[in-house]
């Protein structure tokens, strides 16, 4: 890994995808659910766990929900633990999930 990685949302795969030059480390699978984006999985290429590639896909998706000025579903184990270590993430998510965070 060149240490060159970055995230983009892919609005035709429904993906934001972590990559690294032209290679596809992770992607964040995303659904428009009306005014809030479901985060159904997320995936690390084997051998790259551990790394910090899944939060930073994770950092990327949430902060680009919010621009969106929408909430999240986060329905991926990863990503709703990943919101419950950061909780400056919190008031992004959607009613619905609320009871499940505490909220």
């Amino acid at each position: 890994m060149t240490g060159m990685t970055q995230v983009r949302r892919n609005d035709d795969t429904q993906r934001y995808e972590l990559t690294d030059g032209d290679r596809t480390l992770g992607f964040a699978e995303f659904r428009p659910v009306g005014n809030a984006v479901m985060l159904p999985h997320t995936e690390v290429e084997e051998g790259h766990e551990g790394e910090g590639l899944g939060s930073q896909l994770a950092r990327a998706a949430l902060d680009d929900i919010r621009a969106q000025g929408k909430l999240v579903l986060p329905m991926c184990p990863f990503i709703a633990a990943y919101i419950r270590r950061h909780p400056e993430y919190n008031d992004l998510i959607h009613p619905q999930q609320r009871a499940v965070f505490g909220l």
